[in-house]
């Protein structure tokens, strides 16, 4: 990490430092229902389909969140609406405590989802525009590290409180801790700003629409346009494959521990903490690899670890001590996968739309993948755990490989330069007739 976190400037490891704890601290609000699972079905005596539902709500709304999120940074700016998103799911995580049956966190779960599904997106293009093309790969792949970190907090909070709470109480303080994050705004509000490439894009578009910054000249849905159409539909497909496989371990992973291999609450966050050190070292591998040979290939080759690992850990007959090891494996892989996604999706579309193609590529391929939660809890009830969770992620990692395979090569791309392509360029004239005429 250190060759190239020396190279960034003050401003930019400042956004850097942003993103990750914002991440972090997202994966650990996201992390406390994962971790409560076990014990709202058995205080609430839920079944294994509606646990499915919870943990697919939440994703299913980051769809919604995160496109509209989007939308509203390419037009207000990348900081400004990354602050809203946090105080927003920073809240709804807290009122998920006060709740009381399963409807009643149905609806703060998927009002939750809305802000996770936000910060993701904005924080990922805020942090992609900031960093050169060298570097960018290793930079935004190691915000996917703070997954880790928050991970591991939530991990460490849980045993806490269910070590020495009663756990009818033990739960809803858990949920509370979930309004931590909204303190990291203040932080933001005074040392985050949008990155140039941005500013330059907002002012070519004011100047072309005659001044009015409010309101930009291109509209919302032109990610669908016919230049981008085929290039949106296939990012979808590959967040798709890429959430839908690893919301299927990190959702049902703690409940397999402790229910199919009948762990104790220590001996589970012994386990987690293994997968979560894993899943540390895996974002810095996907910067390494897509840096080095490509945005594409470390998707194939990950994905096609990730699915051997996932068949061996859930399918194979394997003792505990393989069980530990292999946790490790699947947490690299795991976040070696995700991680790639926040650079790549960035390069693929130009500044006046990177909000919103970002937010509605990676959302929309949550929210998709999101049914995978639910139809493991659903074939759950027919068969093994074990077999549910990893037939469904090893299908799809599979669709992880073919749409990489469909996608352009984006490595070295520089953000800046997109600003004029094919679409943009019918708008060159107005706006170099309109610096002209500002320029006294």
């Amino acid at each position: 990490m250190s060759n190239w976190y020396r190279e960034l400037e003050p401003a930019q490891r400042r956004t850097f430092w942003a993103c990750f704890s914002g991440w972090g601290l997202d994966a650990m609000d996201t992390q406390i229902y994962a971790l409560s699972i076990p014990t709202l079905i058995a205080l609430w005596g839920m079944t294994k389909g509606e646990a499915g539902i919870l943990g697919t709500a939440v994703l299913v709304m980051a769809a919604f969140g995160g496109w509209l999120a989007g939308i509203l940074a390419d037009r207000y700016g990348r900081a400004r609406i990354l602050q809203v998103t946090i105080v927003w799911f920073s809240l709804f995580t807290f009122l998920s405590g006060l709740t009381d049956n399963f409807w009643q966190l149905l609806a703060t779960r998927c009002l939750q989802g809305l802000g996770f599904g936000g910060e993701w997106a904005v924080g990922s293009v805020l942090i992609s525009e900031a960093i050169g093309p060298r570097i960018r790969g290793r930079a935004v792949g190691a915000i996917q590290a703070g997954w880790a970190v928050g991970y591991a907090i939530a991990v460490m909070i849980s045993y806490l409180l269910f070590t020495y709470l009663p756990k009818d109480i033990a739960w809803r303080v858990f949920f509370f801790f979930g309004m931590a994050p909204a303190l990291l705004v203040i932080w933001i509000r005074r040392n985050i700003e949008d990155a140039p490439v941005y500013l330059r894009a907002r002012e070519s578009a004011s100047l072309a629409s005659g001044g009015k910054q409010s309101e930009s000249p291109h509209p919302m849905w032109e990610i669908f346009s016919r230049s981008h159409l085929r290039t949106t539909l296939v990012a979808v497909l590959l967040t798709f494959g890429i959430y839908g496989g690893n919301y299927v371990m990190i959702t049902w992973l703690p409940a397999y521990l402790k229910i199919a291999l009948n762990l104790s609450i220590a001996s589970v966050s012994g386990y987690l903490a293994i997968n979560i050190l894993g899943s540390f070292a895996g974002a810095f591998l996907n910067g390494w690899l897509a840096d080095g040979i490509g945005r594409r290939r470390t998707f194939m080759v990950i994905a096609c670890c990730q699915a051997v690992a996932v068949a061996t850990y859930t399918l194979a007959p394997i003792d505990l001590s393989v069980t530990l090891v292999l946790g490790f494996v699947l947490g690299t892989l795991q976040s070696g996968t995700a991680a790639g996604t926040g650079a790549f999706l960035a390069e693929l579309f130009p500044t006046r739309i990177r909000g919103s193609a970002q937010g509605f590529c990676g959302n929309a391929g949550r929210a998709a993948g999101a049914i995978l939660p639910t139809l493991v809890g659903l074939l759950a009830n027919g068969i093994p755990l074990g077999t549910a969770m990893g037939s469904c992620a090893c299908g799809a990692y599979a669709i992880v490989v073919l749409a990489a395979f469909l996608l352009p090569e984006t490595r070295g791309r520089n953000l800046a330069t997109m600003q004029m392509d094919a679409v943009e360029r019918d708008d060159a004239a107005p706006v170099a007739q309109a610096r002209k005429e500002a320029i006294p």
